[in-house]
C-alpha cells in the first residue's frame, strides 16, 4: 500500500514538471492597419515597409484590412479591428470626410490612431505620417527651371481629382511664378493607375511644339508620357515623375534606363508609421506631425539608389530566411521537448504498472541515458540559436550602416541647397550695399552742385565756373546711370524686374526717343533719320523697360558713328503683323568677327576708340530687358561699313505682364523729379518754431540735411536709429527725416516703432534711401513713411516736402479739433490720432467727477510724461490739455442738462466743478448761454 502511494506521488510531481519548465510567452501587441486600397506598387511598398520594420519586433502582431476603395467597408473594418483588440490603429483613408465617425469611435475607446498619407476631418488623431505633396510639386518646378535654364514651355499631367493632385498642382504652379520665362502650355487630367495619355497629350504636344518638359504626378503616368513622346519622335522632351520606387517598371528603373529624366521620391511612409506606433506602445515621446521629405532622383544618383535598394532587398530576404530558420529550430525544440515529456510520462506509467524493482531500475537507467542524449541535442540547438542571434545582430548593424549612409547623402544634398541659398543672399546683399555706398556720396555731390547751378547765387557764377559745375553734374549723372544699370543687372539676375505693360503706339514712342538725340547728332554732324511705313503700330509695351533698351542702342550708334555718317531708325510690323520690329542702323566702324560672339556678355569690352570707352554693360542690359519683354535682340555688322541692331517685340503680352489699373508707387529722386500734390502753401503758424529731427548715420549727409533745414526750422540730429528713436520719444518733434539703412536699428524699424507708439504716431516721416526698387518702396510706405526720397535727392525738393507735410499736419489738426466739439462715435478702424483722442477722452470721463484731477495723473494713466502729453495734444489738436479736459466736461454737462432729473448744481458736481458759479461762467463762455437757459431752450425746442 505504501509503495502504491509513492508511485502516485511520483506521478503527480512528474506531471507538474512541464508546467514548471515552460517559459512565459513574451508580451504581444496588436497593431491594426486599415488601408483604402492595396493594389499598386506604391501601396505594396507601404505594406512592405511596415513588414520590414516589424521583422525586428516579433512581439508585434500586424492585423491588416483592405477596403478595396469602399469607404463604408473601411469604416466597418476599423470597427472590426477595434473589436479584435488592436491597441494602435494605422489608417490610410481614401476620403477625408468618410472615416471621421470611425476615428471618433477609436478616440472614445482610448485607441490611438495614426493617419498615413491622407488626413481626415476629425481632429482626434494621435499622429500623422505622410509626404509633402505641395513641396513635391514645388521641387518639380524648381528642377524643371534648372533643366530648362529658366526659359521654355512645360506641360503638367495631374492625377484624378483629389487632395493629393490639387496640392501637387498648387505647389508646382506657385513655384513656377518665381520663373516668369517658363510658361505652362497646358494641363491634362490623367489616371493614377493608367499610362493611357495618347489622345490628349498627343494633341497638346502638336499644338505646342515649343514644349521641352512634361511633369507627371506619378511615374506610371510618366511612362505614358514616354510612350507618346517616343511615337511622336520627340526624344528632346524632359520627363519628371513622382514616386521614385525601386523595382521593375518603377521610377528608379525608368530614370536609370533613360525613359524619364527624373523622379521625385515620395516615401510610402510604412516604416515611419510603424516606428511612431512602437513609440506610442512603449509610452515614448513622439512627433504628432511627421512630414516626410522629398528628394530628386536623376542620372546623378539613380544608380546609387538602385544599388542601395537592391542591397536592402537582399538583406531583408536574408533576415527573413534567418527568422524562418529560427522559427523552424524553435518548433523543433518545442517538439523534442514535448517528446521528452511524453517519454517521461510513459516511463513513469511503466514504473507504476511494473511489478518488479529490477525492471523499474532498468527503465530508469534507460530514461537517464535518453535524457542525457536529449540534453546534448538541446545544447546543440541552443548553440545554433546563439549563432543565429549573432548573425541577426550583424545584419542589423549592416542595415544601420546603410541607413547612416542614406542619411549622410540626404544631409549633403540639404547642405548644398543651403549653400546655394546663402550665395544668392550674399549676391543680393552685395548689390544693395554697393548701390547704397555709391548713392550716399552722390547725394553730397549732386545736392550742392544743383543748388549752386539753380539757387539764388547762380547768376554770380563765372562762365568757366558754370562750365565746370555742368561737367561735374553730367559726370555725376553718368555715374548714377552706371549704378542704375548695375541695379537693373541685379534685378534681372535674380528675377526681380517685372514688366508692367500698357497699350502704346510704338511709332510715337520711338519717335520721341529719336527726337531727344537729334541735338547731339547735329553737334557731331551725324544725319539722324526716322522711318515708319505705317503711321501707328499699337502694342503692349513697358515704356520704362524699352526706354533703357533704345537709349543704349542710340547712344552706341552715336558714339561709334563718325562725323558725316548716318544713323537710321526704322519701325515696321513683323511676323505677319503679330510683332513689331525696331532697327537701329549706323555707318560706323562695325564689329570685329572675334567680338561678335561676346557682344552681349556682361562687362565685355572689345576694341574701342580712346574716346568711346564704355562699361560693357549697355548691350548686355539691353538684351536682358528685351528678353524680359518676351522679345529678341539681334545684330548684323560688317567692319568698316556699320552695324544694324534689331529689336523684335510681340504686340500681345500675357495678362500677368500687363499693368493693373492701380497707379504704380513712385519715389522721388533727383534724376526723376516729381511734383508734390497741390496743397496749402502755408505751414504751421510759425515755421521757425517747428522742430525737425534728422536721423542719418552718415556724418556728411547728416550735416548737409541739417544745414539746409536750419534757416527755416529748429533742427535736432541723431547718428543712429536707437538714439533717434529715443530723441523722438523725448522731444516729440514736428517732423522726422530718417535714413533707411543704418547699423543696429534700421530706418524701417524706427518708423514702425514710431507708428506703434501713441506718443509719436502722429509725426510725419520722410525717408532717405539708396534703395529704389518698387518692392523696397512698398516696404517703406507699409512701415508708415509719408514721403520716400531716393538718393541723390534735390535739396530744394526736400525743403518743400517738409513744408508741405507740416501744412498737411496743420490741416489735419484743425479737422480733429472740429471733430472734438461733437465727440464722434468711435469707428471700427480709427486713425491713430483718433484712437489716441478716444483713449484720452475715455480716461477723462473715467475721472469726470474729480475736481482735483491733475495733468500728471492723466499722463501717468496713459503712459506719457507730462511734457510728452502736452506736446502730443498740442501737435494733434492745437490746444492745451486743460482746455481739452474742460471741453470734455462741458460736453458731458450738455448731455446731463437735457435730463430733468438733476439740478444745475448737481450737474456741475457730476462733471467735476466744485463751484456752481465757475461752472456757469465756463459754460456760458463756451456755448454763449447759461446752463439754466440752455435747459429751458432744450425743453421748449429752441436751438
Amino acid at each position: 500500500m505504501r509503495k502504491k502511494h509513492h508511485i502516485l506521488l511520483s506521478l503527480g510531481l512528474l506531471g507538474l514538471l512541464p508546467a514548471c519548465t515552460v517559459a512565459p510567452a513574451p508580451p504581444t501587441y496588436r497593431i491594426g492597419f486599415s488601408q483604402s486600397v492595396s493594389s499598386g506598387d506604391w501601396r505594396q511598398a507601404m505594406l512592405a515597409g511596415m513588414k520590414r520594420e516589424l521583422s525586428f519586433h516579433p512581439e508585434i502582431q500586424l492585423l491588416t484590412r483592405d477596403a478595396q476603395s469602399n469607404s463604408l467597408r473601411q469604416q466597418q473594418q476599423i470597427h472590426d479591428l477595434l473589436q479584435a483588440g488592436a491597441e494602435v490603429l494605422i489608417v490610410a483613408p481614401n476620403e477625408e470626410h468618410a472615416l471621421s465617425p470611425a476615428i471618433e469611435e477609436a478616440y472614445r475607446r482610448g485607441v490611438p490612431v495614426i493617419l498615413l498619407d491622407h488626413r481626415t476631418t476629425s481632429p482626434h488623431y494621435a499622429a500623422y505620417v505622410g509626404g509633402d505633396n505641395t513641396g513635391a510639386g514645388a521641387s518639380a518646378a524648381r528642377y524643371a527651371a534648372q533643366l530648362l535654364r529658366q526659359h521654355g514651355q512645360v506641360i503638367e499631367i495631374t492625377g484624378t481629382p483629389s487632395l493629393v493632385a490639387n496640392e501637387r498642382h498648387q505647389g508646382f504652379v506657385q513655384a513656377l511664378k518665381a520663373f516668369p520665362h517658363i510658361r505652362v502650355a497646358g494641363t491634362i487630367v490623367g489616371d493614377w493607375g493608367s499610362t493611357s495619355l495618347q489622345p490628349a497629350l498627343t494633341k497638346l504636344l502638336r499644338e505646342n511644339p515649343e514644349t521641352r518638359l512634361v511633369f507627371a504626378h506619378s511615374d506610371l503616368m510618366a511612362q505614358g508620357v514616354y510612350e507618346v513622346c517616343r511615337k511622336l519622335g520627340r526624344p528632346d522632351i524632359r520627363i519628371i515623375g513622382v514616386d521614385g520606387l525601386a523595382g521593375k517598371g518603377n521610377g528608379l528603373e525608368m530614370v536609370q534606363q533613360g525613359r524619364s529624366t527624373a523622379s521625385l521620391f515620395y516615401s510610402p511612409g510604412g516604416e515611419e508609421a510603424i516606428r511612431v506606433a512602437l513609440r506610442i506602445l512603449h509610452h515614448q515621446a513622439y512627433e504628432r506631425e511627421n512630414i516626410l521629405g522629398t528628394i530628386v532622383i536623376d542620372s546623378t544618383n539613380a544608380l546609387t539608389l538602385q544599388q542601395q535598394a537592391a542591397k536592402l532587398t537582399s538583406q531583408q530576404e536574408g533576415i527573413e530566411q534567418q527568422q524562418l530558420l529560427l522559427r523552424t529550430l524553435q518548433a523543433t525544440y518545442a517538439s523534442q521537448r514535448t517528446v521528452l515529456y511524453g517519454l517521461a510520462v510513459s516511463l513513469l506509467a511503466a514504473v507504476g504498472l511494473g511489478a518488479s524493482a529490477w525492471r523499474a531500475a532498468r527503465n530508469n537507467r534507460r530514461i537517464n541515458r535518453e535524457l542525457a542524449r536529449q540534453n546534448k541535442a538541446n545544447d546543440a540547438i541552443n548553440q545554433e540559436l546563439v549563432r543565429q542571434n549573432a548573425a541577426n545582430d550583424a545584419i542589423n548593424r549592416q542595415l544601420s550602416t546603410q541607413n547612416e549612409e542614406i542619411r549622410a547623402q540626404r544631409n549633403q544634398i540639404a547642405d548644398l541647397a543651403e549653400q546655394a541659398r546663402r550665395e544668392t543672399e550674399a549676391k543680393l546683399r552685395f548689390f544693395t550695399n554697393f548701390s547704397h555706398e555709391l548713392r550716399t556720396p552722390l547725394t553730397l555731390i549732386m545736392g550742392p552742385v544743383e543748388e549752386m547751378l539753380t539757387g539764388h547765387n547762380s547768376a554770380t557764377l563765372q562762365p568757366t565756373q558754370r562750365h565746370d559745375l555742368g561737367l561735374i553734374r553730367r559726370n555725376t549723372q553718368r555715374l548714377l546711370q552706371l549704378v542704375n544699370q548695375l541695379l537693373d543687372f541685379r534685378k534681372i539676375e535674380v528675377g526681380k524686374m517685372a514688366v508692367q505693360a500698357h497699350q502704346e503706339d510704338v511709332v510715337a514712342f520711338v519717335r520721341e526717343l529719336v527726337e531727344t538725340f537729334e541735338p547731339a547728332a547735329r553737334v557731331q554732324q551725324v544725319a539722324l533719320t526716322f522711318a515708319a511705313p505705317e503711321p501707328a503700330l499699337p502694342a503692349w509695351i513697358d515704356r520704362n523697360v524699352l526706354d533703357k533698351v533704345f537709349f543704349n542702342l542710340l547712344s552706341n550708334a552715336l558714339k561709334y558713328t563718325p562725323g558725316g555718317g548716318r544713323i537710321t531708325v526704322r519701325v515696321q510690323p513683323a511676323e505677319e503683323g503679330r510683332a513689331v520690329q525696331v532697327q537701329v542702323t549706323d555707318t560706323g566702324r562695325g564689329i570685329r568677327a572675334q567680338d561678335s560672339p561676346h557682344i552681349f556678355e556682361w562687362f565685355y569690352q572689345g576694341e574701342q576708340p580712346a574716346t568711346g570707352k564704355g562699361s560693357g554693360m549697355g548691350l548686355a542690359l539691353a538684351q536682358g530687358l528685351v528678353r524680359l519683354h518676351q522679345g529678341q535682340l539681334t545684330f548684323s555688322s560688317q567692319v568698316g561699313q556699320g552695324s544694324t541692331f534689331t529689336v523684335t517685340l510681340p504686340r500681345e503680352l500675357p495678362t500677368e505682364l500687363r499693368a493693373t489699373d492701380a497707379a504704380p508707387l513712385q519715389a522721388f529722386s533727383l534724376d526723376e523729379p516729381l511734383v508734390l500734390p497741390a496743397g496749402d502753401a502755408e505751414g504751421p503758424a510759425s515755421e521757425a518754431e517747428a522742430l525737425v529731427l534728422v536721423i542719418e548715420d552718415n556724418t556728411d549727409v547728416n550735416e548737409f540735411v541739417a544745414r539746409k533745414l536750419r534757416p527755416s526750422f529748429r533742427v535736432q540730429s541723431a547718428a543712429d536709429g536707437k538714439t533717434g528713436l529715443q530723441l523722438a520719444t523725448d522731444l516729440i518733434p514736428d517732423l522726422i527725416v530718417c535714413d533707411v539703412m543704418m547699423p543696429g536699428l534700421s530706418g524701417l524699424e524706427v518708423v514702425a516703432r514710431l507708428r506703434a507708439d501713441w506718443r509719436t504716431s502722429h509725426i510725419p516721416v520722410i525717408m532717405l534711401t539708396a534703395r529704389n526698387a518698387p518692392e523696397q518702396q512698398v516696404e517703406g510706405v507699409q512701415a508708415g513713411a509719408d514721403v520716400y526720397l531716393t538718393k541723390p535727392f534735390n535739396p530744394a525738393f526736400l525743403l518743400e516736402s517738409v513744408r508741405t507735410l507740416l501744412a498737411n499736419r496743420a490741416r489735419q489738426r484743425e479737422h480733429l479739433s472740429r471733430q472734438l466739439l461733437t465727440l464722434p462715435e468711435p469707428t471700427a478702424a480709427p486713425h491713430p490720432d483718433q484712437s489716441f483722442i478716444q483713449a484720452l477722452t475715455a480716461q477723462v470721463e473715467a475721472d469726470l467727477t474729480r475736481t482735483d484731477l491733475t495733468v500728471e495723473e492723466l499722463a501717468h494713466a496713459l503712459g506719457f510724461s507730462r511734457m510728452q502729453l502736452y506736446r502730443k495734444v498740442k501737435a494733434v489738436l492745437g490746444t492745451s490739455i486743460t482746455d481739452f479736459i474742460q471741453s470734455v466736461r462741458l460736453q458731458k454737462a450738455c448731455e446731463l442738462l437735457r435730463d430733468d432729473s438733476l439740478s444745475v448744481t448737481a450737474v456741475a458736481y457730476e462733471v467735476g466743478y466744485a463751484s456752481h458759479s465757475y461752472f456757469s461762467t465756463s459754460f456760458k463762455a463756451r456755448y454763449g448761454v447759461a446752463p439754466s437757459e440752455f435747459r429751458t431752450r432744450h425743453q421748449t425746442g429752441v436751438s
